[in-house]
């Protein structure tokens, strides 16, 4: 017998509301298209999955211009921010044309982006895709990973209830 869920009980509007009392932390997802181009979005659904072997993951709409690149290449960068970079965030998320004009970078060891002043990155293996829904979940097999100097000290950016924060002590 096979068993599916039942319709939804509520609209778009509501389920995203409803998503927004999750705070998640925000990050910026790197690669380099085979024409050499850097590739660069905002991503705030990603997530450790395992720790032996290294899992993450992350979700991309499959509407999304870059999904071709993300797709196919072997490698990208996951850099997670910290509440300073917000410019960052929004450049990320919103500027068309060259993303990365202007932006302080560096080649991983991957030969992939990563952004200068990022609290964490993890350099990944493209190990899997999923397509779920309007989706495509990515999981990536970390090969590197490095933290900031002093990223203890520093307030990680936090999107909650349709805004940016940072995050304080209790």
């Amino acid at each position: 017998m096979t068993h599916r869920a039942k319709a939804p009980n509520f609209d778009d509007k509501a389920f995203r509301h409803a998503l927004g009392q999750f705070a998640t932390g925000v990050t910026v997802i790197t690669t380099r298209a085979p024409s050499g181009q850097l590739i660069g979005i905002t991503a705030s659904s990603f997530n450790s999955v395992s720790l032996n072997p290294p899992l993450v993951l992350w979700s991309l709409a499959t509407r999304s211009a870059s999904m071709p690149v993300f797709q196919t290449n072997s490698h990208y960068v996951v850099n997670v921010l910290a509440a300073s970079q917000l410019d960052l965030c929004k450049r990320f998320a919103t500027v068309k044309g060259d993303r990365f004009e202007g932006v302080a970078h560096a080649a991983g060891d991957t030969g992939m982006p990563v952004l200068e002043g990022a609290l964490a990155w993890f350099e990944c293996h493209n190990r899997s895709r999923y397509e779920e829904g309007d989706h495509v979940i990515f999981v990536g097999e970390v090969e590197r990973c490095g933290v900031r100097e002093g990223a203890g000290e520093v307030s990680p950016l936090v999107f909650h209830n349709g805004g940016f924060h940072r995050i304080e002590p209790l």
